[in-house]
């Protein structure tokens, strides 16, 4: 029998069931403590300006904290407000800080520095 060249048995394919997903939130792994670790990126969400005490004190403690700021991105004297006690933390730690995207911001610690330029990718 003649067989095309690159045809596969029945017994050699695999099916793939596409309800199956692996949920990452409730991945949990033996060494995930990072509590109080420096050098960390940590993530964060503000809601009103009062929680801008707790998203800055990583950044004290020397970790990189990057926060969404969708939720106060209409309240223009809030996020002014925000963006204001952003740009001091990162003059108090030696920091930096910078805007990335639509509704985040990075706030860095001594002896990091934000480089501006993208990286691109693919086609030019």
């Amino acid at each position: 029998m003649l067989r095309k060249p690159f045809a596969r048995n029945r017994e050699d394919v695999q099916t793939v069931e596409t309800d199956q997903y692996i949920d990452l939130g409730a991945m949990h792994f033996d060494d995930d403590s990072i509590a109080g670790t420096r050098g960390a990126v940590k993530l964060a969400e503000i809601y009103r300006y009062e929680d801008i005490s707790e998203i800055t004190q990583p950044v004290y403690d020397g970790s990189t904290v990057i926060i969404d700021y969708a939720a106060v991105a209409n309240d223009t004297d809030t996020l002014r407000r925000v963006t204001s006690e952003l740009k001091a933390v990162a003059r108090d730690c030696n920091g930096d800080v910078a805007a990335i995207g639509h509704d985040l911001i990075v706030v860095t610690p001594r002896g990091l520095k934000i480089d501006r330029n993208k990286i691109k990718g693919g086609f030019h």
